[in-house]
């Protein structure tokens, strides 16, 4: 018989000795697709525990200077434009008004007039005017010398009953204007001689002091017409044009002092804690290619200024103020200009 009849019947697939099923391979790139998916669940739950960075946005600002007009007029010119740099001292604008030229020129003509008085008075009295004061003195004792006779022989007449009272009391009066006269010519004498008091000459300097003061007051007036640069900056807003009528107060234009820009970011207080001056943390500025800038804190607001988030809850939270934090550049940062967004990752 052939020893295929032999043979017992085949060997069951579940049978410990039976051969390996090719198909078992099959199982490992389950078991790996299983395992990448409890991976991948693990790092999700791991991703939503951890806690994700908070990051704060703030924004560059800089010193800005608002330059107002102290004299109201007519602006004649303007030769600087927006966004040109201008030196400290340089020329914004130009007002005219010529009510207030005059008014200056009014003022130092009455300032001429108090100058020649006090030196008119320091001189002292002119050497004819004591002349002629001497020259009144002896005719007013001429007078009184022919008073005097006239007088005596009319009062001898009137012993005699020859000359009436009423002539005796004419030479009276006569006599007695003739010795008023004497002594006021000699009053007039002496105050020639002695010159003007020292309250005429106070009087007289402190009326010049007061028409030089007019005239600074008005020469500094008309110098406020020439609108000037106070410091180096560059021209962010342009408020007037020649032409326009101004009024003391009224801006004529904004400066912008881009050697001193910062940055500010508004903190809430619960992350405030801990803040100080001279901490130095990293920001990032998209607008300057996105890299990493190195700043320190050089300022943090006293006080909250708003409730810059409020709670969504009606009940078992609150409102939270911002506080204002500067930061500014470790390093000088070319290109950095107000209005430039700035964000940070912050610590919880």
């Amino acid at each position: 018989m052939p020893d295929d009849q032999h043979a017992g019947p085949p060997a069951r697939r579940d049978s410990p000795f039976a051969e390996p099923d090719r198909a078992r391979p099959a199982l490992l790139p389950a078991l790996m697709v299983a395992l990448s998916v409890a991976a991948i669940a693990g790092m999700a739950l791991w991703l939503l525990a951890w806690p994700e960075p908070l990051l704060v946005q703030g924004e560059a600002d800089a010193t800005r200077i608002d330059i107002a007009a102290r004299i109201d007029g007519r602006v004649q010119h303007r030769p600087v434009g927006r966004g040109q740099d201008v030196a400290a001292g340089a020329v914004l604008f130009g007002i005219e008004n010529p009510a207030l030229l005059a008014r200056l020129a009014e003022a130092e003509a009455a300032r001429r007039v108090a100058a020649a008085d006090l030196a008119r008075i320091l001189a002292g009295t002119r050497a004819e005017t004591v002349a002629e004061r001497r020259a009144a003195v002896a005719a007013a004792e001429a007078s009184l010398r022919l008073a005097l006779q006239n007088h005596a022989r009319i009062r001898q007449l009137a012993e005699r009953d020859v000359a009436s009272l009423q002539r005796l009391d004419e030479a009276t009066a006569q006599l007695s204007v003739a010795r008023q006269t004497l002594e006021r010519a000699e009053l007039a004498l002496r105050e020639a001689v002695a010159g003007y008091t020292a309250e005429e000459r106070g009087v007289a300097q402190a009326g010049l002091a007061r028409a030089e003061a007019a005239v600074a007051t008005l020469a500094a007036q008309v110098a406020e017409l020439t609108v000037r640069a106070p410091a180096a900056a560059q021209v962010y807003q342009i408020r007037a044009e020649p032409g326009e009528y101004v009024a003391p107060g009224v801006p004529l234009l904004s400066l912008v002092d881009l050697s001193d820009v910062w940055l500010r970011f508004a903190l809430r207080e619960d992350l405030l804690w801990g803040v100080a001056q001279g901490d130095r943390f990293t920001v990032r500025i998209p607008a300057l290619g996105d890299r990493p800038v190195e700043v320190a804190v050089s300022l943090v607001a006293p006080r909250g200024d708003y409730a810059a988030w409020r709670a969504t809850r009606a009940t078992g939270d609150f409102d939270r103020r911002s506080f204002e934090v500067r930061a500014r550049p470790v390093q000088p940062l070319p290109g950095l200009r107000p209005g430039m967004s700035a964000y940070a990752e912050w610590s919880r």
